[in-house]
């Protein structure tokens, strides 16, 4: 097998678990902890350190004390070499001296050379911040200095100074060091354990669930099937996890929509080519029917020719709408009265109770598509129609105004329910017929917007609804 084989298998294999935990939410919590602890623990400690050091000195300064009262019992204040060497190693001091009255006093001198770069200390006039930094310095000073530490004497009024070397210092300051660091990686470690356990479970599980769910959402929406049930948390991880299964549903419902609707797309389709040729046959029927000299015949010919026309132009149509591809409005003047009445008549052929009262004066002309304001026009007035159905006979009217807003049809009937209104203008969800698709208005309001204009819904209420169509330079 090739080098270059292993690398592409090695790119295809799955990554172990342990490297996925380190590039995890888990891993980065518990690192984090971690750091923090020991960053607090680094904070701490330059004041251990300077308060170790601080008592390492004073113990130095004690010893002193006590062999400086020894002294004081012996005759003269001296002893022999021998007894001042073993004062000197009790007290792990090289000499001590003490001063009174700017008189120096060799109490235990030094019992051989002394060597090195001295650098003193006075731990009468010491200061918080000023023992920190000698603290952090002593980790970095040369073994071979020599301290000369003054500290408070025997008596009131006496200066104790005592000469010590670098060296044991620095090892006593090391080996601390080396305690504080175990101390606190343990500390760190079982708090970031216990942390880590409970970050797990509280933060840790929820985002890994709703993590979870949202990649097999984003892989494939249409055909996901593990729901990411509700939770009664009120946190902004429960908020999330609700506001991710809302979203889940909904746009699940869509796909199931989107699926319906391609297939009703295609039936339509179908439904539509086979509708055209039907009323190509139609239309030639209608040619052999004009040249008809029945005087009946002639005067109905014409209206049939053109309602043939509209339904072959509505057919084509509704395909470039299922297409995106809407028709582009072909503006003329056109008579707004007589484009009502002749909408009005074909609307209303199929409802001889409902009145039409079109209140529009004759010499108003709009820049409109014939086409497209007949379809908006029919398809208001047969809709306000269909709505009165039920009433009785004498009291359903439609009526067409000309206000400063645009033109409003109104009529007498019940008025939308709440569920309507809300859809109103939604494909295949805003009728409120059972066998309505919802799409009329859909597609009258995208006519009167290719128009320049727009459709609203004016009012409804129990005395009738008002639709207002708006096109430029329309108005009273």
């Amino acid at each position: 097998m090739s080098d270059e084989t292993r690398t592409a298998l090695a790119r295809d294999l799955p990554a172990p678990a342990l490297s996925r935990w380190f590039e995890s939410l888990s891993f980065r919590l518990f690192a984090l902890t971690i750091a923090s602890i020991l960053l607090v623990e680094g904070l701490i400690f330059v004041p251990s350190a300077s308060g170790f050091r601080n008592a390492w000195l004073q113990e130095r300064v004690q010893a002193a004390r006590t062999a400086a009262l020894a002294l004081d019992a012996a005759p003269s204040r001296s002893v022999s070499n021998d007894l001042s060497d073993e004062l000197l190693m009790s007290a792990e001091v090289l000499a001590v001296t003490e001063i009174e009255d700017d008189m120096r006093v060799q109490l235990l001198p030094a019992q051989q050379a002394i060597n090195g770069q001295m650098h003193e200390i006075d731990l009468r006039e010491s200061t918080m911040v000023s023992r920190s930094f000698a603290a952090m310095g002593s980790f970095f000073a040369p073994d071979d200095r020599i301290l000369v530490i003054h500290g408070e004497g025997s008596a009131p009024g006496r200066v104790m100074e005592i000469v010590v070397p670098q060296a044991p210092l620095k090892t006593a300051m090391l080996a601390f060091a080396r305690r504080i660091a175990a101390l606190s990686l343990l500390i760190a470690f079982v708090a970031a354990t216990i942390i880590y356990v409970m970050l797990h479970f509280l933060v840790v599980r929820p985002m890994r669930r709703v993590t979870l769910s949202a990649e097999q959402f984003r892989d494939d929406p249409g055909a996901w099937t593990r729901r990411l049930p509700p939770t009664s948390r009120r946190d902004e991880i429960g908020r999330a996890q609700n506001a991710l299964a809302d979203m889940e549903d909904t746009v699940a419902t869509s796909f199931r929509n989107r699926a319906h609707l391609a297939e009703l797309g295609t039936a339509v389709a179908k439904i539509n080519h086979d509708l055209r040729n039907s009323l190509a046959s139609a239309q030639l029927v209608s040619d052999v029917l004009a040249r008809s000299e029945d005087p009946r015949v002639q005067k109905a010919a014409p209206r049939l020719e053109r309602a043939l026309e509209r339904a072959i132009s509505l057919a084509t149509q509704t395909l470039d709408y299922g297409k995106a591809t809407p028709q582009a409005a072909r503006m003329e003047p056109v008579s707004l009265q007589s484009a009502l009445d002749e909408s009005a008549a074909e609307a209303l052929a199929t409802h001889p109770g409902v009145d039409w009262d079109n209140r529009v004066p004759a010499n108003v002309q709009v820049n409109a598509d014939p086409d497209h304001l007949h379809r908006i026009t029919s398809n208001l007035i047969r809709n306000a129609a269909e709505a009165m159905a039920s009433q009785a006979e004498g009291g359903s009217r439609i009526i067409a105004t000309l206000t400063p807003q645009g033109l409003d049809l109104a009529d007498t009937g019940p008025g939308l329910p709440n569920s309507a209104r809300e859809n109103l203008f939604k494909p295949f969800a805003g009728s409120s017929r059972s066998s309505g698709t919802g799409l009329g208005l859909v597609i009258a309001r995208e006519l009167a917007q290719g128009m320049g204009g727009n459709l609203v819904l004016a009012s409804t209420g129990p005395d009738g609804t008002v639709f207002r169509l708006s096109l430029p330079g329309l108005g009273a």
